[in-house]
């Protein structure tokens, strides 16, 4: 079983001062990706009303490796890297229409409710929607910003 893939199409006030998307939109459009990939694990707007929890972003790492036109379809492929009983980790990769990688990013995500609010385990039935996928990690996830 696999993740859903996110599509957008870079908008004309996405693109930055050099004519390519700004770093910005990037990480708006990784975020459509997570968005994705919580409500496929049950995490959906439902689930934020009925349980008062979601996942919090704590950590993101984006790699931006190719110029995104005006125009330009883009595709993220999502997977989960890591879980555990109140994180998860996960992978995107963002493609062009061409099929060329332009950028990745990795989140860890805190599962956050209660009052007051704080990281809490995953229900039952997230740890078991998460288990159904398996764990990949791309050789690119893990990296630290290094000069």
């Amino acid at each position: 079983m696999s993740l859903p893939e996110c599509s957008a199409e870079v908008r004309e006030e996405w693109i930055d001062y050099n004519g390519h998307l700004s770093e910005a939109y990037y990480v708006l459009i990784f975020g459509f990706a997570t968005d994705q990939a919580m409500e496929a694990l049950g995490m959906d707007a439902a689930y934020r009303q009925r349980q008062c929890a979601s996942l919090y972003t704590v950590e993101a790492h984006v790699r931006y490796l190719q110029e995104v036109p005006r125009g330009a379809r883009l595709t993220v492929r999502t997977v989960i890297a890591g879980a555990g009983e109140k994180k998860l980790h996960l992978a995107h990769e963002m493609h062009d229409d061409a099929g060329t990688l332009v950028a990745t990013e990795e989140i860890v995500g805190v599962h956050v409710g209660g009052d007051p609010a704080g990281a809490q385990p995953f229900p039952s039935e997230v740890r078991e929607r998460t288990a159904r996928h398996p764990i990949v990690r791309p050789d690119w996830a893990g990296r630290a910003v290094r000069s």
